[in-house]
């Protein structure tokens, strides 16, 4: 079966169903109106290993905010859904990815506790029609859901289609292995007991 689990999200500004496995095989079917963004969750799901389904209708005619957010907010309450009581999961993880000239740093805990310590920069206001300041607002909203503490470092980078894609790719390989089950953890990986 997997852990899996699905979510949706209905407002005034956004309809939205979020589907992950975590045991998955990264097989995606994505769709939320914002091409780049659709492709960033393909990485995220091909990268991490993840199946992830996202379909998303917002208004997007106002711009691509609340969209990005709230997929954010209902990957994030899938994810942790998934992850039941999280035990026998390693917790940590950390990846560096190359894209080119960039490099982007991600180190994860699933530790119960949101925290988001982001730093990259960027040379243009937006990427395919998706404004690049969505990145660490997608992020918060994902991290604060689901419950992650989360540090991502963008330590080189010039083209910020290679910057982005090197976040949710590093993004993806340090939750994969951070949600990884190790046979040798007898319940969660905490001196408290929980997580």
């Amino acid at each position: 079966m997997g852990r899996r689990a699905e979510v949706r999200r209905k407002t005034a500004e956004t309809d939205i169903v979020a589907e992950i496995n975590i045991d998955g095989a990264g097989k995606y079917e994505i769709n939320t109106g914002i091409g780049f963004f659709d492709h960033m969750l393909e990485l995220f799901s091909r990268h991490g290993l993840f199946d992830l389904k996202v379909n998303a209708q917002g208004d997007i005619t106002v711009d691509g905010h609340h969209t990005v957010e709230d997929v954010g907010i209902s990957l994030g309450q899938a994810l942790k859904d998934a992850l039941g009581d999280k035990k026998g999961i390693r917790r940590y993880g950390t990846s560096f990815v190359p894209m080119d000239e960039a490099l982007a740093m991600t180190a994860v805990d699933v530790s119960g506790r949101p925290c988001l310590v982001f730093e990259a920069e960027y040379t243009s206001e937006k990427v395919g029609g998706m404004d690049t300041e969505l990145v660490e607002e997608f992020l918060r909203a994902f991290v604060n859901n689901a419950g992650l503490t989360m540090h991502v470092k963008v330590l080189h980078g010039s083209n910020n289609h290679h910057i982005i894609e090197a976040i949710f790719k590093s993004l993806a390989r340090a939750l994969d292995e951070a949600t990884a089950v190790d046979s040798r953890i007898d319940g969660v990986m905490s001196t408290k007991g929980i997580l």
